[in-house]
């Protein structure tokens, strides 16, 4: 089967900046680094996964910030990645919830451990799960995202609107992974629960408390929740191969001669202006690589809550039995020590990360959701970044 012809990535020199008079300037060698030995595995992990383009950056203070644009932004066109484009970033989002629940229970207007029933009617458990269960992904609630009802909608009216009670229906048709508490499972149920409760807390609108808790405090000026399809220009094209619902069932192919086939039918197909509502307060933000690289140290950091919520955020479970798997807090992850997030959103993917003792940052952006072998891009170019500069 025909594998999507994409600009060579050769060709798309990669766009190397060092931006900002506040940052010390780059040390040469480390931007040699960047050059001679990170873009060229960079692009050699594009071109085997399939993906059309890409935003890498790495900050260190000693060296300052080095960013590489690479690929296409729109397949087809010709067109280079720009640094400066918006792109959707997924789960990220969530961490802009949590980190508002995080502030409204430091300010004493919710309790992490009060039950959920409180505040919001009807959730399955409710009495039993915790607002604090619901920020470290142990409640055990049904991820309505895995719903193959759900997602043949969702491919069958990409610009269908959902407000949030819509997703809880779907999610508690099912029943729950596991007990409160009794395990680890990623869920944007939690976090659609989350955005309600600091609605009703507030009686303001989640976008307004992102803008007066987070963006406008940080200088996040180009960060935003788009509860529909459109993009701010300039923006870059997002893609996925197959279907949502394909993405349910493909398989994870591996081995060098594994078949693209089944998965990644033809060309991906361009889904930048498919309805993001339907992730809400889980992963429907926009953003830019400037806004990120200043959310990740304030973050990772805790720069925007009290020393206790701090500690409370990062206070970390296993996700998995796996050796070397990251652990995770409240609505924030532990990547070896890069303190951050991985985010996924049909036609994007975005890892954010910050290391406090190397008070270093990483930032990707790519234009794919899901590579045809069954990984996330994002994830796998901040895999190459971290082993490459960082020696993990």
């Amino acid at each position: 089967m025909m594998i999507a012809s994409l600009l060579p990535l050769t060709a798309a020199a990669p766009a190397l900046a060092s931006p900002g008079a506040t940052r010390p300037a780059p040390d040469p060698n480390k931007a040699g680094l960047m050059e001679k030995k990170l873009v060229p595995d960079l692009i050699g992990t594009m071109q085997k996964l399939r993906i059309p383009g890409a935003i890498v950056s790495v900050t260190m203070p000693k060296w300052g910030t080095t960013t590489a644009a690479l690929g296409t932004d729109y397949l087809g066109s010709g067109q280079r990645m720009d640094a400066t484009e918006h792109m959707r970033v997924g789960d990220i989002t969530r961490t802009f919830t949590g980190t508002v629940i995080l502030q409204l229970a430091g300010q004493h207007r919710i309790a992490l451990d009060e039950p959920v029933a409180a505040i919001v009617r009807g959730v399955p458990n409710g009495r039993h799960i915790t607002v604090r269960q619901l920020l470290q992904m142990t409640s055990g609630l049904y991820d309505y995202t895995q719903d193959t009802a759900f997602n043949a909608t969702l491919d069958q009216h990409p610009d269908a609107q959902f407000a949030p009670r819509d997703l809880l229906a779907v999610a508690f048709r099912h029943q729950p992974y596991f007990a409160p508490g009794k395990g680890f499972h990623d869920s944007a149920t939690n976090t659609v629960l989350l955005g309600m409760i600091a609605e009703r807390v507030t009686q303001r609108p989640l976008q307004t408390l992102f803008q007066e808790r987070i963006f406008k405090p940080l200088g996040m000026k180009d960060t935003q929740v788009t509860n529909g399809p459109a993009l701010t220009a300039p923006f870059a094209h997002g893609y996925q191969y197959g279907t949502n619902t394909a993405v349910l069932t493909a398989p994870v192919l591996t081995g060098k001669d594994a078949a693209w086939a089944d998965y990644s039918a033809g060309k991906p197909v361009d889904v930048t202006t498919a309805n993001a509502s339907y992730t809400w307060a889980d992963g429907s933000a926009t953003s830019t690589l400037a806004d990120l690289n200043r959310w990740a140290p304030a973050l990772a950091s805790g720069s925007l809550l009290t020393p206790q919520m701090r500690k409370q955020q990062m206070t970390f479970t296993a996700t998995s039995a796996t050796p070397g798997a990251a652990t995770y807090g409240l609505t924030v992850a532990d990547f070896g020590g890069f303190i951050g997030h991985e985010g996924r959103i049909p036609g994007y993917s975005t890892f954010v990360g910050y290391d406090p003792a190397k008070q270093a940052t990483v930032v990707v952006l790519a234009n794919l959701s899901v590579s045809p072998d069954g990984t996330v891009p994002a994830t796998e170019l901040s895999k190459r970044v971290l082993a490459d500069v960082f020696g993990g």
